[in-house]
Parts: C-alpha cells; structure tokens; sequence
C-alpha cells in the first residue's frame, strides 16, 4: 500500500522530512519503513500541494493517552526524498472531484486530504498511487 501525507513542510526541496505525532486516517496508522510516500505541502500553512515523493525510513506508532476517551492514531515519521513532483497538483486542481463515487483517483485524494482540512497521513489505493506517479 502506498501513503500520502499533508503537512506543513518547511522546505519542500529538503532531501529527508521528518513528521512528529501526525494524525492519521483512512489506513495512514499502517505506514511503515520502506513505504512509499506522497508529500503535499499543506495549503492551509502556504504549502503548494505535491512536491515529493519518497520512502519511510522509520516509523514510530505514539501511544495513546490513557486520559483521552476517543482520539486519533498519531504516527512519527522519517522520509527519505526519491523525486520531485515536476507538475503542480493541489487543492485548486482536486476541488471539482466531489462526486464521492465516481471511483477516480482525484476524488478519492479531494475527499481523503481537502473534504477536511486537518493535515493527516492517508493510506491510498494503487489507482491514486499510479495517478500521482504520473506527476513526476
């Protein structure tokens, strides 16, 4: 499985990203060492939307707290940078894929990372994975 994360990313041209405690939804508690990631600056802290691709390095569950009833699955994570995105794909270009059940690619990655504003780690399907490859 691959993973897609939104985040605020410093320098999206950094050749390793570290994420501490990132919420995760959609499968993203599952991201493991050797996985390959989708990075997308989060528009919401000036991000551009795609910027990388690249491979976990290290991943690290974090516990949950004993005093919270319901909370959501949090994940450190280590990047190692495999490509630059050569084309641009964010918020803009998604937003007109709200038909939640046209089964596409783009909606499924409106719906995971914009339907809610939170930046999160997402686990997507090979039709996103293989639709985001194309953008490198």
């Amino acid at each position: 499985m691959a993973y897609a994360i939104k985040a605020e990313i410093e320098n999206p041209q950094a050749e390793a990203f570290v994420f501490t405690a990132q919420k995760t939804m959609y499968g993203g508690k599952a991201i493991a060492e050797s996985d390959v990631v989708f990075l997308f600056a989060s528009e919401n802290e000036g991000g551009q939307g795609l910027v990388a691709r690249g491979v976990v390095t290290s991943s690290q569950a974090i516990p949950k707290r004993p005093d919270l009833e319901r909370q959501t699955p949090r994940v450190s994570v280590s990047i190692r940078r495999t490509a630059s995105a050569a084309k641009r794909l964010g918020r803009d270009e998604l937003k007109r894929f709200k038909d939640w059940q046209d089964g596409r690619p783009q909606t499924e990655l409106n719906f995971k990372f914009y339907r809610q504003a939170t930046n999160k780690i997402v686990g997507i399907s090979d039709e996103a994975a293989a639709f985001l490859d194309g953008f490198f």
